[in-house]
């Protein structure tokens, strides 16, 4: 269970399953599409009300959850690909209930999931070139 989160039904199903068929779609289309996601915080509105935890305080209900995607066309050493015109795309929801079912509307930076977190997200990726994707918010499509 190291990659399951308590979310919100309506998050979970409307608005990060939007983002999934999103991501489908681009790789239908020709691209890799390389995926981070996690949480952050405490305390998330499902359909049982807030909580802060779940089974008897053992699993923390989190606050926000975000995802990252790093867009390329299919092809060959991907690190060496990832230049300043490379498509990434932040998105940063609460965990309630009340989402926004257009997961448009949450895009934010790197920058910022990074700031929430503590995380170094694209690391690998030559300093400048981390620079200028981590401080911009995608404005490409959503569907």
């Amino acid at each position: 269970m190291t990659n399951m989160i308590p979310q919100a039904p309506n998050n979970n199903q409307e608005t990060w399953a939007n983002l999934e068929d999103y991501t489908r779609e681009l790789v239908g289309e020709g691209n890799e599409v390389y995926v981070i996601m996690g949480s952050y915080g405490v305390g998330g509105t499902g359909g049982n009300g807030n909580a802060q935890t779940i089974d008897n305080g053992r699993v923390t209900v989190p606050k926000r959850i975000w995802k990252v995607l790093v867009v390329l066309q299919e092809g060959g050493d991907d690190l060496s690909r990832i230049n300043t015109d490379t498509r990434v795309i932040a998105v940063d929801t609460p965990n309630s209930n009340s989402v926004d079912s257009d997961w448009g509307g949450y895009r934010t930076t790197v920058d910022a999931i990074e700031s929430a977190t503590g995380y170094d997200l694209l690391s690998a990726v030559p300093v400048q070139v981390q620079r200028a994707l981590e401080s911009s918010v995608d404005t490409g499509p959503t569907n």
